[in-house]
């Protein structure tokens, strides 16, 4: 991972945030898009790296298209002949709750609308990708939802995964994956013409999507098992029982699983469970 040059959106915190650390720890060199950049005024871990010259904050806000074609230019740090190696989105805002509609975000469509932007100022060569999406989206997926969780999914977590059911069909359009038009959030999310402004049906190779379970906080099981086959379980298809898993560990897969076994992932999305 030395050497690499990452930009992540939405890593202020969570799964972002712990997968930024880690690839900092590696060597790798991070830089963040922020809304609020004085969120780590007092992260002594981030501030440490930032000292070393491997951490850069960027001010600037994902729905705001200037300001992520800003972000493409600055993460490769004055050396325009070494592109962005890998692009880590996983934006998401903070809930509200609605009586009559569950959880709430604003704008709804946030993570739609920041991944289109990003997708559409993608520079070329084309970074490598990672998104996060979740578990339960679609009408086909929703099936494998274990009973006891399919009323927070169905009622709960509705709002929010219409949000991220519009990145994730921005996402197909893009990489020439199957969508069935009945999982489509409409215009409402993806907006009027939005086609037009993400790269041509299947244009879009070096992409990989990570669908995890309902997330918690808990600890990272890999890092104390040593081992992510004994931690976590991932399969390209709907998992079984698949309740939970921790952010950490997710973040964990996406440096250790997916970055590091990019010719196995590329083009493909992980699901990722206990």
């Amino acid at each position: 991972m030395e050497n690499l040059k990452v930009l992540v959106i939405g890593g202020s915190r969570n799964i972002g945030y712990y997968s930024a650390v880690r690839l900092l720890a590696l060597g790798a060199t991070v830089t963040f898009l922020l809304r609020s950049p004085q969120v780590f005024d007092q992260d002594d871990t981030i501030q440490a790296y930032i000292k070393e010259g491997k951490a850069h904050l960027i001010q600037g806000d994902a729905l705001v298209k200037s300001d992520v074609r800003r972000a493409w230019s600055e993460a490769q740090l004055g050396d325009h002949t070494k592109p962005v190696d890998f692009l880590i989105f996983t934006v998401g805002g903070t809930p509200g709750f609605s009586l009559t509609k569950g959880m709430i975000i604003t704008p709804p469509n946030l993570v739609t609308q920041s991944l289109i932007n990003v997708l559409e100022t993608l520079p070329f060569p084309h970074p490598k990708i990672i998104t996060i999406s979740s578990t339960g989206l679609t009408q086909a997926s929703h099936k494998s939802v274990p009973l006891l969780l399919k009323p927070l999914y169905s009622y709960i977590l509705a709002e929010p995964h219409k949000d991220k059911c519009g990145a994730e069909e921005a996402i197909a359009h893009s990489a020439g994956w199957e969508w069935d038009a009945r999982d489509s959030p409409g215009d409402d999310i993806l907006g009027a013409g939005w086609t037009s402004r993400v790269p041509n049906a299947g244009e879009l190779k070096s992409i990989a999507v990570i669908r995890p379970a309902l997330l918690t906080d808990g600890k990272c099981r890999a890092d104390v098992e040593g081992k992510e086959g004994k931690a976590y379980r991932v399969k390209e298809e709907d998992l079984e029982c698949s309740y939970s898993v921790s952010r950490k560990d997710v973040a964990h897969f996406l440096v250790e699983g997916m970055m590091r076994h990019w010719q196995e992932w590329e083009g493909k999305c992980a699901r990722i469970a206990y």
